[in-house]
């Protein structure tokens, strides 16, 4: 099959699980015979996508998409001028410089993507449509989150294809956008969502909960778990020396990271762990906030500073060897996520997780085996689920084990990508 992949650009400076997701897709789907067009919006990719599969310039171009925003007479500036600032030197430097995405805002930029060509970006999408126009006429368009959906209706109509669109996360987004920005952001998603012939949640929580909130059939949600590369994703030879305790994800404060490192000095001073150390990535570690001032004051309040590692070591092949390096994973989130990605990929390392009950967590822990789920808010209980891993590392070699014989048997790209042909295929043959 012909298939376009239109996918947000994060800019790369964080640990960014829906871009790992894409990339890993279209690798598989390349892989697997399928012709398959990249086509990234706001900024470029800093990560490989692959030199087998074909890449769009970058539409949308983040800065331009910004400043219509923010300056009123922006529009009526010369064409050409607004063109040199979609350069790739120009979105190369703007990637460069992006951190984490939040959506505080930027509700206005969010509601103007989702209003298509009837609003501000019109222009943007009418370039979209027209340089496709000049591909291979596409079978399917696999639209990255439903926050992109204001493309869809153009699409079907001007390429003649079917929409598929997956869903992890966008919640997070529109609920955090002030009113009235998030009552109309959900209902533009849920009028668009009638555009799209299949959509794919990455988790059966995810699933239940999007259906409610956009009405949707359940015929019409095809759940496809993310997959990951598990060759890449091997165990070390050796377990790690010491007790290693590791964090991977946004360096933000839905991610618990203050809560793991209250959880971490605990630990550390009970005396089987009197050699606990703690490595932390998944974003720029010298980003300057007041959420990580708080954290790096508080270590160097403690008697463990020296135990404790930030590291930029949230792209491949880094986050691998990062992984490899732990013996147990947690990110003790305090808002539900769609999947959590980091947790297949540390299981792959052979590495346990301990996550709280929370989202689609429990989900995957169930069905993998790979870790383990604790009750109950703040930093004790979670000392509490870690203690017995760190402790025993038999333990959690064992449990690691078990984790990493079902990643690679139900948790890989090839099974994503088989999953996802299976639904392209319904779709182009109309049926749900």
């Amino acid at each position: 099959m012909n298939i376009v992949h239109i996918v947000p650009g994060s800019g790369g400076g964080f640990y960014c699980q829906n871009c790992v997701r894409d990339i890993g897709l279209v690798k598989a789907l390349q892989a697997a015979g399928h012709d398959v067009l990249f086509v990234p919006m706001y900024l470029p990719f800093l990560e490989p996508v692959g030199g087998t599969v074909a890449q769009a310039p970058v539409f949308y171009g983040a800065v331009n998409v910004y400043l219509q925003h923010k300056i009123p007479f922006y529009n009526r500036l010369p064409a050409s001028w607004r063109r040199r600032l979609d350069a790739p030197g120009v979105l190369r430097w703007a990637a460069a410089k992006a951190g984490t995405t939040e959506a505080d805002g930027l509700g206005d930029l969010t509601l103007g993507v989702l209003d298509g060509p009837d609003g501000p970006h019109r222009r943007e999408l009418e370039q979209m449509t027209d340089w496709l126009k000049t591909q291979p006429r596409p079978d399917i368009v696999h639209v990255s989150n439903a926050l992109l959906l204001g493309l869809a209706p153009t699409l079907r109509d001007a390429l003649g294809a079917r929409i598929v669109c997956t869903l992890q996360d966008e919640d997070t987004w529109l609920d955090a956008l002030p009113p009235p920005y998030r009552e109309r952001g959900w209902q533009r998603v849920a009028e668009l969502s009638r555009s799209v012939d299949a959509f794919t949640p990455v988790s059966a929580y995810y699933a239940g909960k999007m259906r409610k909130r956009l009405n949707l059939t359940e015929a019409r949600c095809h759940t496809i778990p993310i997959g990951i590369d598990v060759d890449a994703c091997a165990p070390p030879p050796t377990a790690p020396a010491t007790p290693t305790l590791g964090f991977l994800s946004e360096l933000t404060p839905p991610h618990g990271l203050d809560i793991l490192v209250e959880a971490f000095l605990a630990l550390r001073r009970r005396p089987e762990l009197a050699s606990l150390r703690l490595r932390i990535t998944g974003g720029n570690r010298d980003a300057h906030t007041p959420f990580l001032a708080r954290i790096r004051a508080r270590i160097a309040a403690s008697e463990h500073a020296a135990a404790v590692e930030f590291v930029d070591a949230c792209h491949e092949p880094h986050r691998i060897a990062f992984l490899q390096s732990l013996s147990v994973l947690s990110v003790p989130a305090i808002r539900p996520e769609a999947f959590g990605l980091f947790q297949i990929e540390a299981m792959a390392c052979g590495v346990p997780v301990v996550q709280p009950r929370l989202g689609a967590y429990p989900e995957i822990v169930a069905a993998t085996g790979g870790g383990v789920i604790y009750d109950g808010p703040g930093a004790g209980a979670l000392a509490e689920a870690l203690f017995p891993l760190l402790a025993d590392p038999a333990l959690a070699a064992r449990i690691g084990a078990v984790g990493r014989a079902t990643v690679v048997e139900k948790f890989s790209l090839a099974r994503m990508a088989a999953e996802m042909t299976r639904v392209y295929r319904l779709v182009r043959e109309g049926r749900p």
